[in-house]
């Protein structure tokens, strides 16, 4: 006899380990399908999908790492503190990364045992619906085949990054986000191709650490999901710490050795130019993690671009299955899977959740760093919305001048009759935490005035959130 469960969770990444928990919560019966060991010696599959093991976490603890290192090359002085013949070691730095990786996905383990969520080792595929239930087989690492039933099955896969056909990765000389998490040196010359989030946070870490950096961008606009004021600044900031940008560029032919790679393009004026790097990063997008699942099996769709298709409350077409995160269309953001997963789990017990997708923000986890949440002011006037908009600097910030973080500034866009915010953008240092006060507001429909008035701790980086909201009814008190 098969084991049946109320609900059977495929993939344990932010999105599906937590819809696991959620569902446990509420009483449901919940297995979680994981088989991905990545990295780990044992071949054993690790929780917390791309996230966790070769994403969001990693990836900040070397842009700490690298942070503190650029820090004390270049500005500890300034703060009247001396240190001489600083160095680096990749290795070390990559091992504090992956203990803390093995630290954190070891904790989804302790959750799902505190919530009785049994973990089923192996990758999962449909196999058929029948009598209200689906059943999906789970094959582990020795190949040996168990089929589960379930009542509600959420797919939660989460995605993969995308290879350029005509570039092959082999994650050591030419990497994608995986192989750049783990280089044991410091390369001289470091090709990054794509601007995206990715690109920029790795392409500091390594720029921080020695590295001469030069990102290639097919896009002919730096950062053209962000607001333009934040995207100018940005690549001003950029370009000043040193990273090299080649917008609207078209990519040839590559060729890597064991000893570099030289990448062969066309610039945006038509030219040929060619880039010769010690390592290349490919950073062009993610692909949603669909193979394998054997979806036609109970009649799942996928849209031309490979995502399952489902409705606004993640439910597929098919009774009983759901899908979640970077799977379904959509930001692909760790936090956006979280709350459909949550969602989702409540939906299945008969709640009414309810996601705001405009109030979902987006942080890029550079120095500064960038956030925003809500509309740019470029898309409000093109959809032909009266606003007005208010803007203040971090220089003009006491907190921020006492921490040598006087880059950057908020900017909150409001409508010019009710006074609704409508987004706010920020680049400057902590911009990842002051982003989730706008994030609230826009949650209760709060308008520029309410943050206005409310009273923020002094002196601190929030206040300049409070400046912005009162630079919309050019009233700033600091500048």
């Amino acid at each position: 006899m098969s084991q049946t469960f109320d609900v059977v969770v495929i993939g344990a990444g932010p999105g599906g380990y937590i819809a696991a928990i959620r569902a446990a919560q509420l009483g449901l019966s919940t297995a979680c399908i994981e088989g991905n060991p990545y990295d780990d010696p044992k071949g054993e599959p690790r929780l917390g999908g791309t996230c966790l093991n070769v994403g969001c976490i990693p990836s900040k603890a070397l842009l700490h790492s690298s942070h503190l290192y650029e820090d004390a090359n270049h500005h500890f002085a300034e703060n009247g503190i001396s240190v001489k013949d600083v160095s680096v070691d990749p290795a070390k730095m990559v091992a504090r990364k992956n203990a803390i990786v093995d630290k954190m996905t070891g904790g989804i383990q302790y959750l799902f045992k505190k919530n009785k969520v049994t973990l089923l080792k192996g990758y999962g595929a449909f196999v058929k619906q029948e009598g209200g239930l689906t059943q999906v087989k789970v094959t582990d690492k020795a190949g040996v085949e168990t089929v589960v039933s379930a009542k509600n099955v959420i797919i939660a896969t989460g995605s993969k990054a995308r290879h350029l056909p005509s570039i092959t990765v082999d994650n050591v000389v030419v990497c994608d986000n995986e192989g750049a998490l783990n280089f044991n040196t410091v390369p001289k010359k470091l090709g990054v191709i794509g601007a995206g989030v990715i690109g920029l946070e790795l392409g500091s870490v390594w720029r921080r650490l020695g590295a001469e950096v030069t990102v290639l961008e097919a896009m002919p606009a730096f950062l053209g999901a962000a607001d333009a004021a934040i995207a100018k600044e940005a690549k001003k900031l950029f370009e000043k710490q040193g990273l090299k940008f080649e917008l609207g560029v078209s990519i040839g032919d590559v060729k890597a050795t064991k000893k570099g790679v030289t990448v062969n393009y066309t610039t945006a004026a038509g030219e040929a130019a060619k880039g010769e790097f010690d390592k290349l990063i490919v950073s062009v997008g993610r692909t949603p993690n669909t193979d394998g699942l054997n979806l036609e099996a109970v009649g799942v769709k996928t849209n031309e671009r490979g995502f399952i298709e489902v409705n606004h409350d993640c439910a597929t077409a098919v009774a009983g299955i759901w899908a979640i995160g970077d799977v379904i269309p959509g930001p692909m953001l760790a936090h956006k899977a979280e709350d459909e997963g949550v969602a989702v789990a409540e939906r299945i017990v008969g709640q009414k959740p309810h996601i705001d997708y405009n109030c979902i923000p987006w942080v890029i986890y550079t120095s500064p760093e960038i956030a925003w949440v809500g509309q740019t002011e470029e898309a409000l006037k093109a959809a032909g919305r009266e606003i007005k908009t208010g803007q203040f600097p971090f220089m003009a910030n006491g907190r921020a001048l006492g921490m040598g973080a006087a880059e950057g500034f908020v900017k909150m866009i409001a409508d010019a009759k009710t006074d609704e915010i409508l987004g706010v953008h920020i680049i400057g240092a902590g911009a990842s935490d002051l982003i989730a006060e706008a994030v609230v507001a826009m949650e209760f429909k709060a308008a520029s005035e309410d943050i206005a008035r409310i009273c923020h701790p002094h002196p601190s980086m929030s206040e300049v959130m409070r400046e912005a909201a009162l630079a919309v009814d050019k009233r700033t008190l600091n500048m």
